[in-house]
Parts: C-alpha cells; sequence; structure tokens
C-alpha cells in the first residue's frame, strides 16, 4: 500500500479551498444584488473572520478578479491564433458571449451601478471597464495596417456596442430573445460590422 497523506494536511488544504471558495461566492451573490463587494462584506456574508478573509484576499480587485477572472485576462485568444481576423473574431465573440450569459448576474447588477448618479467610483465599476474593447481589438489586429489604429479602435467600438451585456439585456428582455438565439444574433452582428468595414477598406 502506498504512503497516505497525513488527514491533517488533506483537511487543511481542502478547508482553505473551502474558505476561498465561500469568499467568492459571497462575493458573487454581493454582485448579483447589485453591490460591488469589498473584502468585508463578502467575510460578513459568508460568515468568516475579516482577518481570515484578507489573507486570502488583499483588496477588493483581487476579490472581485477571483470572482470574475476574466477581468485580469489580456487576451481571449490562445497562442496558435490564427491571422484571419474574421476567424479570430469569430473565436473573441463566442468567448465574450458565453462570458456574458455565464455572468449575467453579475454584470447586470455592475450595469445597474454603472446607472447610478452620481456616478459611482471606478472600483465600485470593476466589472465595467471596457476590456472587452481591447479583446475585439486585440482580434482585429491583422487589419491595423488597412483600417489605421484609429479605424481598427471605431470598428472594435461598433462591435462592442453590439456585443455585451446591454445588448443582452435588451434583446432578451425586450426583444424575446432566448440567451442562445440573442449570442447567435450578437455573433452574426459582429460578423457584419466586420465585413462592411472590410469591403469599405477594399
Amino acid at each position: 500500500m502506498g504512503m497516505s497523506i497525513p488527514y491533517e494536511l488533506t483537511g487543511r488544504t481542502r478547508q482553505k479551498a473551502r474558505t476561498r471558495d465561500a469568499l467568492i461566492a459571497a462575493a458573487r451573490e454581493l454582485l448579483s444584488q447589485g453591490a460591488s463587494p469589498t473584502v468585508e462584506q463578502a467575510a460578513d456574508r459568508a460568515g468568516i473572520s475579516r482577518t481570515t478573509a484578507y489573507r486570502y484576499f488583499a483588496n477588493r480587485r483581487a476579490l472581485l478578479v477571483a470572482s470574475y477572472p476574466q477581468i485580469a485576462a489580456q487576451s481571449l485568444l490562445e497562442d496558435d491564433v490564427p491571422g484571419d481576423p474574421v476567424a479570430r473574431l469569430e473565436l473573441v465573440v463566442e468567448r465574450l458571449t458565453r462570458q456574458i450569459v455565464e455572468h449575467e448576474p453579475e454584470l447586470r447588477a455592475a450595469l445597474r451601478i454603472s446607472l447610478e448618479l452620481p456616478r459611482p467610483d471606478a472600483e465600485a465599476l470593476a466589472l465595467r471597464q471596457g476590456r472587452a474593447i481591447g479583446w475585439i481589438e486585440d482580434a482585429l489586429a491583422p487589419l491595423r495596417d488597412r483600417l489605421g489604429a484609429e479605424g481598427t479602435h471605431r470598428l472594435a467600438l461598433a462591435i462592442r456596442a453590439a456585443v455585451g451585456i446591454e445588448p443582452l439585456v435588451w434583446l432578451t428582455d425586450v426583444g424575446g430573445l432566448s440567451r442562445d438565439e440573442a449570442r447567435e444574433l450578437m455573433r452574426s452582428s459582429a460578423r457584419t460590422l466586420l465585413r462592411a468595414a472590410m469591403d469599405d477598406a477594399g
């Protein structure tokens, strides 16, 4: 029989993972209710001491990155990514729309916070930092020679306006589409905008 790992060691790491998961679950719950949770709030909700919580997450941003890991991603493309802008955009929009549906409660809450006046502070809007623009520009990078930096950025803005939590809310709540239909329509809009820009650029 192989060496067994002492019980305390398995228990400790499992316990630590459980504590971390409980803090993340509490943060997600608070996000979906429209709060942008601090470490203290997540600790209180999870029934964990604040001192313990700070051992896992030094600040609100670290907590939010753990609850919504895509915040920290610089790109949604892997290293062996195609050079074709249409294929690249297809991949990015596919991943982005999946993310939006998976994190819909948190993103709806962040959208609600961003609509409040006076405007909330930047830290409260951690999920509204315009990362998707960078991901879309990354997909469009092969077009920069043809469209120029400004043209590429404008196209990324147009695509982001058609792909995101705002269009998802509109397409499902007002347009009456299912989540899958809304994702397909967002992907189709992104393709149409890209093709039109490529045609214009000749």
